[in-house]
């Protein structure tokens, strides 16, 4: 082959391969935005009360960590009777796989009727999408030896363990006449089931009771969030620079209120140094959300929050777009556009915060009253619920037009 063809011969090859770099295929390919784990949204976890039918694990969703929206109706996302062994789970807690892509989930055996020391067991749960979920029962009592005097097992929670690379799983637990303590197992590599035997994992210098245990890692160190049981009935928290050993207890209360709380949630805002802490004043049935940038001050910024539910005891987990439309897409859900309430504070008006609203005013004349007349006439001013159609229009407001007697 000459010179001259083997130069056609490499233009052509040149150009089909440009041509192939160039191909609609490829070019749609490139146009694609990259694929993002970034998380945009929130997931709330929770459960409702105390009747029965409450002790459930209930779905919400947030897009800013302000504003909550109950999923499925605020019904249970799965039923209590067929992953517990009393009928009933409260206290969920909800955590992302250090893979990214595995969800983990601990609540408390128990139905409260039965009584506040009738439960031995904690259910465990996982899932890759958090729509289907496998679960066990691990009864404290059976699995373990030594716990004969057990009476109670309360709100489990789980973090992941960097240095053992295993899940731990931490708890209160109450025997006999001694005081609630909080402890702590590793579960096995299945979640199924606690491999180790149950070790204290806070020591309390006044040897009070310790509940609602919630470990947060900020700034190097693990901060042990926790309510003091029976005495005060509020949130501390004690610091170490290890998370099974060497707790110290900042004694100070940190819940934004005299009233009685417990169950605290503390989850960190996406995209910034703030946290959330939030828990349940459940004496007087409201649940308050404070915020931080240190995990030291906290500032109750209960007016910016809407819920169209009542959660108990619960947790918050970041999550991203596909997590948040599949959830959406799985669901029913009426996410809620926020405003300010007419009356301050969460459960001032439930109709008025939970609702959008209208406001419409007109100019009226007492029955008899004409215009100039010195009895003079009224500026009415009203608000009332706004309503939506199911293509998104508003529907339309018909205020009454009927006339008022004079003033006397």
């Amino acid at each position: 082959m000459d010179d001259s063809k083997i130069k056609k011969l490499f233009k052509s090859i040149c150009c089909l391969l440009l041509c192939l770099s160039l191909s609609p295929a490829r070019l749609s390919a490139q146009k694609k935005a990259p694929v993002t784990n970034k998380n945009i949204g929130y997931l709330f976890v929770y459960f409702t009360g105390n009747d029965k039918t409450e002790e459930a694990i209930h779905y919400a969703i947030s897009k800013d960590g302000y504003h909550f929206s109950a999923l499925n109706n605020d019904e249970p996302i799965i039923s209590s009777k067929k992953i517990s062994s009393t009928g009933g789970v409260r206290d969920p807690h909800i955590l992302r796989g250090a893979d990214g892509k595995t969800f983990y989930m601990v609540a408390t055996d128990m139905v409260s009727a039965k009584g506040w020391d009738s439960n031995r067991a904690m259910v465990l749960l996982k899932s890759t999408d958090l729509i289907n979920w496998t679960s066990s029962v691990v009864d404290i009592q059976k699995r373990f030896a030594g716990n004969e005097s057990l009476l109670r097992v309360w709100a489990p929670q789980t973090t992941y363990d960097t240095v053992k690379k295993k899940y731990m799983v931490y708890w209160s637990m109450k025997h006999g006449n001694e005081p609630d303590k909080i402890y702590f197992a590793y579960a096995n590599s299945d979640f199924t089931d606690l491999e180790t035997e149950p070790m204290q994992l806070f020591f309390s210098p006044t040897n009070g009771s310790c509940i609602d245990g919630d470990i947060v890692f900020h700034n190097g160190k693990y901060n042990l969030f926790f309510k003091t049981e029976g005495n005060g009935n509020g949130i501390k928290k004690a610091v170490s620079d290890k998370l099974t050993e060497d707790y110290v207890l900042e004694d100070r209360y940190l819940q934004q209120t005299s009233e009685a709380v417990e169950g605290a949630g503390v989850f960190k805002l996406n995209g910034s140094d703030s946290y959330i802490l939030m828990y349940d004043v459940y004496m007087k049935g409201k649940y308050q959300f404070t915020t931080s940038n240190d995990l030291e001050n906290f500032k109750v910024v209960d007016q910016d929050i809407s819920m169209d539910f009542h959660p108990r005891h619960g947790t918050v987990l970041p999550i991203n777009q596909a997590e948040m439309e599949r959830l959406v897409a799985k669901y029913k859900v009426d996410i809620k556009v926020s405003h300010n309430p007419v009356l301050k504070g969460y459960y001032a008006d439930p109709e008025i915060v939970y609702s959008h609203k209208i406001v419409y005013h007109r100019f009226t004349r007492p029955k008899g009253i004409t215009m100039g007349n010195a009895a003079g006439y009224h500026r009415e001013v009203c608000i009332d619920r706004l309503e939506f159609n199911r293509d998104g229009s508003i529907k339309k407001v018909t205020p009454t037009v009927m006339g008022i007697k004079p003033v006397k």
